[in-house]
């Protein structure tokens, strides 16, 4: 369910009161080449309560496209891959790119704690450099004759996945 936050409360404050629900996870763009699509990825990702929005890259994002939830999320700008790969650290990196999946989005059995989900662009995908980094390399299933999923549906459909196996666990299931 969503929260409502109460009326009069800065951006900021409802940071704050969104910091203890936030996920053990985070979302990075790397260079999607789209603002408008950035900006629905901060929102879809919002909805998730993600820990943060890695964007890779200069690129602007259009602000309007997010709803204004660009307000309520840590968004991390990061120049170039050194940059993202140091600030991933040693956490869990997962790469989203069917051209170099190891395993299918319905296989997955279960997502680390603290991964960090990158999504590359629909026209490029991702660096070589990212891909060899990724502990795993998640394709989505496609039907048809498309080559690719809108990067934000494909990122809906991945946090989508996330969350119901979130839910399931806490289920017991």
């Amino acid at each position: 369910m969503a929260m409502v936050p109460p009326l009069g409360y800065s951006p900021e404050q409802v940071k704050e009161l969104l910091a203890p629900l936030r996920n053990d996870l985070s979302v990075a763009v790397y260079a999607a080449g789209n603002p408008f699509s950035v900006g629905g990825i901060i929102r879809v990702a919002h909805s998730f309560l993600v820990r943060e929005i890695l964007l890779v890259g200069d690129a602007p994002y259009y602000e309007k496209a997010s709803m204004g939830m660009h307000h309520y999320e840590h968004i991390v700008r990061l120049a170039d891959d050194d940059a993202f790969l140091a600030h991933v650290g040693e956490r869990p990196l997962w790469a989203v790119e069917k051209d170099h999946a190891t395993v299918g989005l319905y296989d997955v059995t279960a997502f680390p704690k603290d991964v960090v989900l990158v999504f590359g662009s629909e026209r490029a995908g991702l660096p070589e450099a990212i891909v060899k980094r990724a502990e795993v390399v998640v394709g989505i299933p496609m039907y048809g004759v498309n080559h690719s999923f809108p990067l934000t549906v494909a990122v809906g459909m991945v946090l989508g996945d996330w969350g119901r196996r979130r839910y399931l666990g806490a289920r017991g299931e």
